[in-house]
């Protein structure tokens, strides 16, 4: 019977290749050569899949069982579809797609998302991934990912009852011919770099499915030195990288394929459905953005200078704070105080490759990071060691929510020693007890009882105090569980898609300058969250 996946083997196998990505980044970074000798195609795939990844926990998280009716628990009880779950390891990947490998594995794993989902096996679906890749490069180049792909795709077309481990077979085999088919591989004496990430990723596929592990991968060198990273390839080439998510029509991204080709190279564009992944190679990076504006709305662009001509560097500075914030106006509160700031949308977390991008734009050798959510603890540790590997001295202050990250700014003094800076700011963020008001999305059990769907809650330290039906009511009442532990400043953040969201923040600054007299009210405006209001208490 031919391979296939289903749900938990989707699960364990983004789990596994994370681990695996993360175990063989530095060595994969150390032989990237192509198409730029930048260094960091370890480290673009790991952080690919870890958005993959993430997406796939946030699928799993919100199939659990419903714990206010438990007449449902069946052995299936909790487990999402396959389809869903594969499709969501592929939007996963495409939002945290990073690097010119980073996007080609996104559309692989597209590709696989297609087949698996309309119930494919698990060879034809390899198949579609290979295809659906060399599709999304302008100019595909052999003894690349791409040539691996094709290869894995082909001996799992020859097997499909053992489909995986023939996929990581035919994989092995290829990336051990790279060297061969592109000359920059041979003169360095190493295998291509992408394809070496794209093993590993087939590994933990074989170990998902089969529950073995496979062979041990090649060595990545075959037999000379490589360039030092940042080198660029013997052929030369642009300058910049440019990559951005794009929202735009298919027509417009045709139109956007051909006017990029023009401007530089490496080119590759993935995606479908209204959102795409931009990634081209240019001199001209101003005119590869402008392409995007041209097709249709393009955010969290990233600009890298490859070396080479010089650029304008500003100085160093002594000590930066990078701050997680729920929306555009929090962001422009943080940033008047000197913070770099980090946008959390609606559904999509930051992953650590952008807390390590913030940390590198702050530009600092001490910074001090407050995630400002339970959610980030593990990606903003990984992002804190990171930084940490490239020299910058880094404090994590495990703040949980953003009025904690606030209070910290507040005390936050660069001219004190660091250590004590930290001290300051981890004291101030504990002080600040912090509630949130949610709208209960369905049905469910909670620590404040059973809540029904469009219900609003009240959340203090992360757990339901308050079930109400009215905004304001809620919200008074989350108030006066707070300040009756004593308080003496509130801070409430207003999102701007509250409704009546005016005269509900008038309310509550007046029902505590009635009712507690000592204690003083300080209102922020969010812009656009999820989050009707957040409330803190100092």
């Amino acid at each position: 019977m031919p391979q296939n996946l289903d749900a938990a083997a989707v699960r364990t196998w983004c789990s596994r290749a994370l681990e695996a990505l993360g175990r063989e980044r530095e060595e994969i970074d150390a032989i990237n050569v192509y198409p730029v000798a930048d260094g960091d195609t370890g480290t673009n795939l790991y952080l690919t899949v870890e958005s993959a990844a993430t997406a796939v926990e946030a699928v799993f998280a919100a199939h659990e069982p419903d714990m206010a009716d438990r007449s449902d628990l069946s052995a299936g009880a909790g487990v999402p579809e396959v389809s869903v779950v594969v499709r969501s390891m592929a939007h996963g990947a495409l939002l945290g797609a990073r690097g010119n490998s980073g996007t080609i594995l996104a559309q692989l794993l597209r590709g696989m998302a297609e087949r698996v989902g309309d119930g494919d096996h698990l060879a034809g679906a390899l198949r579609r991934a290979a295809e659906l890749a060399r599709e999304a490069v302008a100019h595909p180049v052999e003894g690349t990912i791409l040539t691996v792909a094709s290869a894995a795709a082909d001996a799992a077309g020859r097997m499909p009852d053992d489909a995986a481990r023939a996929a990581y077979e035919g994989a092995r085999t290829a990336l051990d011919a790279t060297p061969g088919q592109l000359d920059v591989l041979g003169r360095a004496g190493v295998v291509d770099a992408g394809g070496r990430g794209l093993l590993a990723v087939l590994g933990a596929l074989v170990e998902a499915v089969t529950g073995e592990a496979p062979p041990a991968p090649p060595p990545g060198r075959v037999a000379v030195p490589v360039p030092s990273a940042g080198e660029p390839c013997a052929d030369g080439g642009p300058a910049f990288e440019v990559i951005y998510l794009l929202e735009a029509e298919d027509t417009a991204v045709a139109r956007l394929r051909t006017r990029l080709d023009a401007l530089g190279d490496s080119l590759v564009v993935v995606g479908g459905d209204g959102l795409w992944n931009v990634h081209v190679h240019v001199d001209d990076a101003g005119a590869a953005v402008e392409a995007g504006v041209e097709a249709g709305r393009p955010h969290r662009i990233r600009i890298t200078h490859f070396g080479g001509a010089a650029v304008p560097v500003r100085e160093q500075v002594q000590r930066a704070v990078v701050v997680v914030v729920p929306g555009e106006g929090i962001a422009a509160l943080c940033a008047e105080a000197g913070a770099t700031t980090v946008l959390a949308r609606p559904g999509e977390p930051p992953a650590s490759g952008e807390l390590v991008d913030a940390i590198r734009r702050a530009h600092a050798r001490e910074v001090v990071l407050l995630p400002n959510s339970a959610e980030l603890r593990h990606p903003a540790a990984a992002a804190a060691e990171q930084a940490r590997t490239e020299g910058v001295r880094v404090a994590l202050i495990p703040t949980r929510a953003t009025v904690q990250g606030i209070a910290a700014l507040a005390v936050h003094e660069p001219g004190r020693r660091f250590d004590e800076d930290v001290v300051a700011m981890t004291a101030a963020a504990g002080a600040t007890r912090y509630a949130e008001l949610a709208v209960a999305e369905h049905r469910s059990w909670t620590s404040a009882g059973v809540c029904q769907a469009g219900d609003i809650l009240g959340l203090i330290d992360g757990d339901v105090a308050v079930i109400g039906t009215d905004l304001t009511a809620t919200a008074t009442a989350v108030l006066d569980r707070m300040l009756a532990a004593g308080g003496e400043l509130v801070t409430l953040i207003l999102s701007a898609d509250t409704p009546d969201g005016p005269s509900v923040a008038t309310r509550l600054e007046r029902h505590v300058r009635d009712t507690y007299l000592a204690v003083d009210t300080t209102l922020y405006h969010s812009g656009h969250s999820a989050t009707p209001l957040l409330i803190g208490v100092e």
